[in-house]
C-alpha cells in the first residue's frame, strides 16, 4: 500500500558557481574614461561610444586610428586629451578603462579608479580588473555577452560566431519595437494576464518574422487579438508536458516554451532535476510525485491542485517524465480539466523506450525478428502485476516487449512469461536512468532478470525480445561514456 504523501513546494535549484557576474552597464550620457592609445584602448573607446557614453580619452600621442574614431564616433562623443591621466580625471566617471603597458602603471591606474569609486578594467591584465568584457552579439537593444573568464577567448569568440549565425539581424528591429510599444501596452487597459498574453504573441510573431520590419499595424493587430480574447487572457490553463527520459537535450522546443511561460509547475519524481534549468525562474514549482509502493501523492490531490491553480488564472505545466500519454495518467488529468472547463493541451515527449533504444542503438521493430512492438506496465493501480495481461502476446517470440516500471514485479512477470512458453534464454536488457549521465545498462536473459535487477535504483525500463540479440555492448558503452564525459565538460 502506498504511503500518503502531500504535494510540496520544490526549492529552486541553487545557482551553480559563477566565475563572473554578467552585468549590463547603462552608460548613455555618462562619462567614461579611457587611458592609452593601443588597439585595445581604441576598441574599448568605440564600444563605450556605441553605448552613448561621453568618452574621455587620455593619450599623449593619439594614434591615427583613435583620431579617426573621434571624428566619427558610433554614438557618444569622444574627446581626446593629449596628456597623461590624473587622479582628478576619475571624478564623476561611470567606468574606467586602462590600456597600460606595465604592471606598475596598471596598478596605479586601477588604484586611482577604485579610490574614486569607479569600476575599472585594465586591458589584458585580469588581476587589476573589477569587470571583464565578453564577446558581444549585437542585436541592440537585444545584446548577448559571452565570457570564458579569460580562460579561452578564442572559444568565447567561437560561441559568439555560433550565436551570430542563429540570431537573425532582424531581431534588433523587434526588440526596438518592444521598447516603443511597452508604454502603449501599459496604457491599453489590459489586465496583467492580457499584457502577458500580448507579449507572448509578440514574441511568437517576432521569432516567426525576423526579416519583417515591425509596423504600427503589427501592434494594432496584436492588441486587437489580445482584447478579442477578453477574459480568456485571464483564464488559467493546463499543459501536460513530456520531459523525456532524462537528458535535457531531448526536450522539444515546444516543451521549453511551455516551461518558460509557466506560472506553476507540478513535477513528477521521474523528471530529471536538470530539466528545471529551462523553466521560468519565477514559476512556483511543486513536487507531486508518485512512486510504486513508496510515498505517493494521490492522483485526486494532484488533479485538485492543478485545477485550483488554473482556476485562479495561472498557467499550469504538469511536467511528466517521458511522454504524458504513455503510462503517465494523462487521461485522468485531461478528464479533470474538461470537467471543470479548464483549457488543456499536451506537449509530447520522447518516451523512455525510445530514449533507451537510441542509446542502445537497437531497432525495436527490426523487420526480421520483431513483427510487433508492445509497451506494458509493470504494475496495476494496487502496485501489483496486472492480472489482465495477454500472456500469449507476451510470449510471442516475434514480439518486442518493453516493460515500464517493473522494479517490484519483475520476478512474477518473468515466472508467468516462462509459464506461458516464452523461452528462458530470450535476450533481455534493463536500462536504469536511460539517457542520463549515470545511465546503467544491464544485459541479461529473461530468466536471470530478477537476480540481476536486485537493488537497482532510479527509473527502470526492461526490454525483452530477439531484436536485442545483436546488441553491441562495447560500442554502446563507449557512446554512453562519451556522452557522460561531454556532460561533465559542459558543466
Amino acid at each position: 500500500m502506498n504511503e500518503p504523501r502531500k504535494p510540496s513546494e520544490a526549492k529552486p535549484p541553487r545557482m551553480e558557481p559563477l566565475s563572473r557576474l554578467p552585468l549590463f552597464f547603462a552608460l548613455d550620457g555618462k562619462r567614461a574614461l579611457v587611458a592609452g592609445t593601443n588597439a585595445g584602448a581604441v576598441w574599448k573607446a568605440e564600444l563605450l561610444s556605441a553605448t552613448g557614453a561621453l568618452v574621455q580619452v587620455f593619450a599623449e600621442k593619439p594614434s591615427e586610428e583613435l583620431l579617426a574614431l573621434a571624428n566619427d564616433p558610433p554614438k557618444g562623443r569622444i574627446a581626446i586629451h593629449r596628456r597623461a591621466w590624473a587622479d582628478s580625471d576619475f571624478k564623476d566617471c561611470a567606468i574606467a578603462i586602462g590600456g597600460c603597458e606595465s604592471d606598475e602603471e596598471a596598478a596605479r591606474f586601477a588604484g586611482a579608479a577604485r579610490d574614486a569609486g569607479v569600476p575599472v578594467n585594465v586591458i589584458d591584465k585580469p588581476k587589476y580588473c573589477d569587470f571583464a568584457f565578453g564577446a558581444i552579439v549585437n542585436r541592440s537593444p537585444l545584446v548577448v555577452g559571452v565570457s570564458t573568464d579569460g580562460a579561452a577567448p578564442v572559444f568565447g569568440q567561437a560561441i559568439r560566431a555560433k550565436l551570430e549565425s542563429i540570431l537573425p539581424a532582424g531581431y534588433a528591429r523587434w526588440a526596438e519595437a518592444a521598447k516603443g510599444w511597452r508604454a502603449k501596452v501599459q496604457a491599453a487597459g489590459l489586465s496583467f494576464g492580457g499584457r502577458r498574453r500580448f507579449w507572448h504573441m509578440f514574441t511568437a510573431r517576432a521569432i516567426a518574422n525576423a526579416d519583417h520590419a515591425p509596423q504600427a499595424s503589427d501592434f494594432e493587430d496584436l492588441l486587437a487579438r489580445t482584447k478579442a480574447e477578453g477574459e480568456g487572457a485571464d483564464r488559467g490553463s493546463v499543459v501536460l508536458v513530456g520531459a523525456g527520459p532524462g537528458n535535457p537535450e531531448l526536450l522539444t522546443l515546444r516543451a521549453v516554451r511551455a516551461l518558460q511561460s509557466a506560472d506553476v509547475i507540478l513535477i513528477d519524481d521521474l523528471v530529471a532535476p536538470e530539466i528545471l534549468d529551462f523553466a521560468r525562474r519565477e514559476a512556483k514549482k511543486m513536487l507531486v510525485g508518485k512512486t510504486a509502493r513508496g510515498p505517493s501523492c494521490k492522483q485526486e490531490e494532484i488533479n485538485e491542485l492543478m485545477i485550483s491553480f488554473a482556476k485562479s488564472g495561472k498557467r499550469v505545466v504538469r511536467l511528466k517524465g517521458g511522454d504524458p500519454m504513455i503510462f503517465g495518467r494523462a487521461g485522468e488529468e485531461i478528464d479533470a480539466c474538461k470537467a471543470t472547463g479548464i483549457p488543456v493541451e499536451v506537449v509530447p515527449g520522447i518516451t523512455a523506450a525510445q530514449g533507451a533504444a537510441a542509446r542502445l542503438k537497437v531497432s525495436l521493430t527490426h523487420r526480421r525478428v520483431a513483427r510487433r512492438l508492445q509497451y506494458v506496465t509493470g504494475h496495476a493501480e494496487d502496485g501489483k502485476l496486472p492480472l489482465d495481461f495477454q500472456w500469449a502476446s507476451i510470449a510471442d517470440p516475434k514480439a518486442m516487449t518493453v516493460i515500464y516500471m517493473p522494479k517490484k514485479t519483475i520476478g512474477e512477470f518473468v515466472a508467468r512469461a516462462m509459464e506461458n512458453s516464452l523461452a528462458a534464454d530470450t535476450p533481455a536488457i534493463a536500462v536504469a536512468r536511460a539517457t542520463r549521465p549515470d545511465e546503467r545498462v544491464i544485459v541479461s536473459t529473461l530468466s536471470k532478470l530478477p537476480e540481476v535487477l536486485t537493488g537497482e535504483s532510479g527509473p527502470l525500463l526492461v526490454l525483452i525480445g530477439q531484436a536485442l540479440a545483436d546488441y553491441d555492448s562495447v560500442a554502446v558503452t563507449d557512446v554512453v561514456a562519451e556522452a557522460a564525459r561531454l556532460t561533465r565538460t559542459a558543466d
